[in-house]
């Protein structure tokens, strides 16, 4: 544009060094083009690798450096080239590159600004042939300066000292117009393309979060939630959970699966894994919480679920997995069974615990706020908001499997494939107990 414009601008812009400026950003931009091929093809090679990150960076900054002193030190470009750069430097690049580029950057810049004062007159593409015989002042005056100063000299041109939309195409050809659509041409498509990057790289961050925390949670072999995540879901279960609610818990363990693995190999072993994982998932709702406990076991908590209900669907689930048959080929196929042991804990068990493991205090504070009836509702209500709340004890989750695993044991000694309550043992113990002692 200013070639094809240079009459116009010949006052604005010294055309005798924009040639060889032209010149060199070709070359420049034609050299990196070359360099991104040769990354391309470098692999994994560490050594060619930073050779040719070196080859890349150092050309741009002496690049960046030119451009910035031959345009004028504008704050827009310069900051777009120099911070966006580097941040964007560090995700593409060594960071130990980019932070040293980063510093070579700024003592260019630093040694361009103070290097008039040492008389060393830099070129510049800006040819003021104006303001400056005009004022009689040295090239060193920064970006803004020069710009206050074409202000003012444009505006003086116009009647007034005011710009109305018919003097807009004088105000078009004054260098003050021009040299900022310059630092904006050189400017934004750096920031829209940094910009960009940074965006498809927070992107890329976000899908491998993602994936990072689905292999965290998950099983690799049966896809099921893994026994720390279906342990913290349970704890979350516990702590929201109302007062009216039970909670049950099953332990499921494959029967015999140790001769299946032995027998007919792990791959084997794997499939009957998967499909009884498929089963669960098939046969559960999606509140219940599914997860590999370890190996063969598999833990299965039913919120707001009491023991009735809990019982049919332990048994619906071992009845499902023994119709499962594993085909290992046309001549051999097998079936494998499940003992499940559970434990509900109701309502009534569960705030026996809260009480339990209050503290001295907390049981003083909650029997000081006793309130008489004849005070307002919405004042009793405020005060028990203020009474302390009482809390399950940390070990909650390890005290209710460790419940149904009894009733799991239970089952594996009675004969396996069976479906044992805990709840049912605790009851024939107390039974026992009331007999014995006659009472």
């Amino acid at each position: 544009m200013v070639w094809w414009c240079r009459d116009t601008l010949n006052d604005y812009v010294n055309i005798q060094l924009l040639y060889p400026l032209w010149l060199g950003v070709t070359v420049t931009g034609l050299f990196i083009w070359w360099l991104i091929g040769c990354l391309s093809r470098s692999g994994n090679n560490g050594k060619d690798l930073d050779k040719w990150q070196i080859m890349f960076i150092v050309p741009y900054t002496i690049y960046i450096a030119v451009i910035i002193v031959m345009i004028g030190y504008s704050s827009l470009f310069a900051g777009v080239s120099l911070v966006g750069g580097a941040m964007l430097g560090m995700v593409l690049i060594k960071r130990r590159y980019a932070w040293r580029v980063f510093l070579l950057q700024v003592f260019l810049i630093l040694l361009a600004i103070v290097s008039p004062y040492l008389g060393i007159d830099l070129p510049s593409l800006r040819q003021l042939t104006v303001i400056y015989p005009m004022l009689d002042t040295p090239s060193y005056l920064n970006y803004n300066e020069v710009m206050a100063i074409e202000n003012a000299v444009a505006a003086s041109a116009f009647e007034s000292a005011t710009l109305d939309w018919d003097s807009m195409s004088e105000l078009q050809l004054s260098s003050t117009f021009f040299w900022r659509l310059t630092h904006v041409f050189l400017a934004l498509p750096k920031a829209v393309f940094i910009v960009y990057m940074f965006r498809t790289l927070l992107l890329i961050l976000d899908d491998s979060k993602k994936e990072v925390l689905l292999h965290a949670n998950q099983d690799e072999l049966t896809k099921l939630k893994n026994r720390r995540y279906g342990l913290t879901q349970m704890k979350q279960v516990l702590k929201s959970v109302e007062d009216h609610q039970d909670i049950s818990v099953i332990l499921l363990d494959l029967d015999w699966f140790k001769e299946v693995n032995d027998n007919y190999g792990h791959e084997i072993g794997d499939r009957v894994l998967v499909e009884v994982a498929q089963t669960l998932l098939q046969s559960l709702t999606d509140e219940t919480i599914i997860s590999r406990y370890g190996g063969e076991e598999f833990l299965i908590v039913l919120p707001d679920t009491n023991h009735d209900t809990a019982m049919i669907i332990a048994e619906q689930l071992r009845l499902s997995i023994a119709k499962q048959t594993i085909i290992v080929d046309d001549n051999i196929s097998f079936n494998v069974t499940a003992s499940l042991g559970l434990y509900t804990l109701t309502h009534d068990e569960r705030n026996c615990i809260k009480q339990a493991c209050k503290t001295p205090i907390q049981k003083e504070a909650s029997q000081s706020l006793v309130i008489p009836r004849i005070i307002k509702s919405y004042s009793s209500k405020r005060a028990n908001r203020q009474t302390p709340t009482a809390q399950l004890p940390h070990d909650i989750c390890q005290r209710l499997i460790c419940m149904a695993d009894k009733a799991l044991y239970e089952a594996k000694g009675c004969g396996r494939n069976q479906v044992v309550s805990a709840n049912e043992m605790l009851a024939a113990e107390n039974n026992n107990i009331k007999v014995l002692y006659g009472t």
